[in-house]
Formats: C-alpha cells, structure tokens, sequence
C-alpha cells in the first residue's frame, strides 16, 4: 500500500477535488432547473455532471486504495462544489419569486410608484394586528427584488415583506423598459431582427 505523498498523487488530488466542485456544481444548476421545469436545461445539464462524475470516479475507484487521500480529495470536491454552485446560484439569481409587502402608511402611493416603474402590483385589503393593511402582490424575477424593495422602502422604512420562490406563473409581466434587455428572450429577438 502506497501512502506517500507526490507531486503526482497532489495534482491527481487537486484535478479530482477541482473536477469534483464542477460537476456538484453543475448538479446544483440542474436540481434547481428541475424544480423550475426546465426539462431540456436540466436534460444537458445531467449528461455534463454525470460525464464529469464518471472520468473522476473511475480514476477515484482505481487508485484510492492505494492512495486513500485521494478520497479525502474526492470528499472535499463534493463540499465544496455544493458552496459554489449556491453562491453562484445567489449571484446569477435566476428565476421568479412572489413579493408580498404588507403596508400601513402609504399602500396606494406605493404600489402607484411601482406601477409606474414598470412592475405588476395586486393589492388586496386585510386587517393586521394594529387595524387595517393593504397587502402589495407581486411576481418579478429575483434579479428584480432589490430595485423593488427600495422602492417600498422609500414610502415605508419598516415595511414587512416576505419573498418566495414562484414554482410557475402562467404569465410573467416584465417591467416594459426592461423586457427586451434583461431576458434571454429579448437578446435573441434583438439578435434575429439584423
């Protein structure tokens, strides 16, 4: 049993470890296109992570019992390619969520100012803890979100929001201004049309 370490055994371990961050990465990626419905991004996504898994398995499966630091190297890629693909997940932040802004000082007035910036805005009237509310309903995309809560809190400081994900809308209105220059959609359109 070889337990020595080398210059080759250390850069099999960082190829494995760099490979293996990549590829759970990538698995973040597809686990979140699945949940959005995104069968074909999902589709493409698995055929790259698994492709990935098996080149640094099989290396992994032949050589660990010689070398069982390999498998620490195997073990941390997995960790740490679950921090990565979340971080650049947050980064990206693609997809939709549900906004709900609770107000009592100036509901109208704010979801006017919304409006005006582009944004949907469904209000509905309710009765909070301290006398009545006006709940502000929207559905942006996470990109979105803080532009929008600014805005809230330019007519409300202390504004109470809660923000989930969107599983699926039927229809997503885009901010007009903003339509053809944000989505992919639109990049294509501008493309197709010289």
């Amino acid at each position: 049993m070889t337990t020595y370490f080398s210059l080759e055994i250390f850069s099999i371990g960082i190829a494995i470890f760099l490979a293996r961050i990549v590829e759970v990465s990538i698995g973040t990626f597809r686990t979140i296109s699945i949940v959005k419905g995104r069968m074909w991004t999902a589709f493409w996504l698995g055929i790259i992570e698994v492709s990935i898994w098996l080149v640094v398995m099989s290396t992994v499966v032949l050589k660990v019992q010689e070398v069982p630091l390999l498998g620490i190297f195997f073990v941390f890629g997995f960790a740490f390619g679950n921090a990565v693909g979340i971080m650049i997940e947050k980064k990206l932040l693609i997809g939709d969520i549900v906004l709900r802004v609770i107000s009592r000082v100036h509901p109208l007035r704010m979801a006017l100012a919304l409006r005006q910036a582009g944004f949907r805005v469904t209000t509905f009237q309710g009765e909070g803890m301290s006398g009545p509310v006006v709940e502000l309903y929207m559905i942006c995309r996470r990109r979105e979100r803080e532009e929008i809560i600014s805005l809230v809190h330019k007519f409300e400081p202390d504004a109470f929001y809660v923000i989930e994900q969107a599983g699926h809308a039927s229809k997503l209105y885009a901010p007009p201004m903003r339509s053809t220059m944000l989505s992919f959609g639109g990049w294509r359109n501008i493309l197709k049309k010289k």
